[in-house]
């Protein structure tokens, strides 16, 4: 199968790749770990200590004490997940799932992701990781070439592999495109376009490299749509009357609201004007796609968190970070 993932148009010399804050992580690089240097994704799962885990399936009893002495009662419905922990070989717990749930080892998906490398072209994997304690686990690969928006903007385009081990959700191929300029991820959907395939967690199911492998040219089908769709919103002038409507519609407040959450509010709409006209955007001002990677940036780098690995588990995880990108871009792509 052959696929062009390299733009049409030609980068300006406006559109930088470098960093307006070179210290800044994305969620990727904060939570995972670094594998470029991997020759392979066995390799690169050993790197980052996602090789050799054996998760499997560990009976639930539970024991109650009555007048009769201790009783022990099996879970007929559930069982707990377990595996070996590479850094230390002691059995730890993963998650509680469904008996019928189809496990599906972090090695399961090493042969689509070197297979994905080899059809993309790219130079390997990027960074590899856990989180929330291994119940979920990540692989980016960043694809060869750059799309431009209107020649003054520059955005990579990224697969991202994602597992689960707690039956939140199904084993994932997504294509991500990703703005390095600000180390926005710009996670979202577009209609009538595939930016994303899975596999559920059954017991029958099975990683099936083939089948992943045909369903590529629909994912990067999805990235030139995206660039269209991201054009449209830099020629579409936005005033920041505009903007702060946008910002009622991504983040409604009701009006018999606390005065914590006005509060909050209040600062959040402070933040997110200053970010609208920041370093960040400082080449793409006063347009809908600078309203977009605004709320993304919000989203990714200065929502308030516990710490920089909250936020940065929740851009990869969270329905309702997903959610207020997607709203944003729909409405900007009106």
């Amino acid at each position: 199968m052959t696929t062009s993932l390299v733009p049409a148009l030609t980068i300006g010399s406006d559109a930088p790749l470098t960093a307006a804050y070179p210290a800044r992580l994305s969620a990727w690089a904060q939570l995972g770990t670094s594998v470029s240097g991997s020759g392979s994704a066995q390799d690169a799962l050993v790197a980052a200590g996602l090789a050799n885990w054996n998760i499997r399936k560990v009976s639930m009893t539970g024991t109650e004490l009555g007048t009769d002495g201790v009783t022990q009662i099996d879970n007929p419905e559930s069982v707990m997940l377990v595996y070996t922990d590479p850094w230390t070989g002691r059995p730890r717990y993963l998650s509680t799932v469904g008996t019928s749930y189809g496990v599906h080892q972090n090695e399961a998906g090493a042969d689509l992701i070197d297979a994905l490398v080899a059809e993309s072209g790219a130079k390997g994997i990027g960074y590899a990781g856990a989180i929330k304690n291994g119940k979920q686990t990540f692989v980016t690969i960043e694809l060869p070439g750059v799309m431009h928006v209107d020649g003054v903007d520059a955005l990579q385009l990224h697969l991202v592999v994602f597992n689960s081990h707690d039956g939140s959700t199904a084993f994932r191929v997504m294509i991500v495109p990703f703005r390095p300029f600000c180390a926005n991820q710009l996670d979202v959907a577009i209609k009538d376009q595939v930016s994303m395939v899975s596999i559920r967690h059954t017991s029958k199911s099975a990683i099936n490299v083939e089948e992943i492998r045909k369903k590529l040219g629909l994912l990067y089908a999805f990235s030139h749509a995206f660039e269209a769709e991201a054009e449209k919103m830099i020629r579409a002038e936005m005033t920041r009357s505009e903007f702060n409507d946008l910002i009622r519609h991504v983040w409604p407040v009701e009006d018999d609201a606390s005065p914590r959450t006005t509060g909050i509010a209040e600062r959040r709409v402070q933040e997110l004007n200053r970010l609208w006209t920041a370093k960040t955007q400082e080449h793409i001002q006063g347009n809908r796609y600078a309203a977009f990677q605004t709320v993304a940036e919000f989203e990714d780098h200065y929502a308030r968190a516990k710490n920089l690995d909250v936020r940065a588990t929740r851009v990869l995880t969270s329905k309702i970070v997903n959610a207020r990108k997607q709203t944003a871009f729909d409405l900007l792509t009106a």
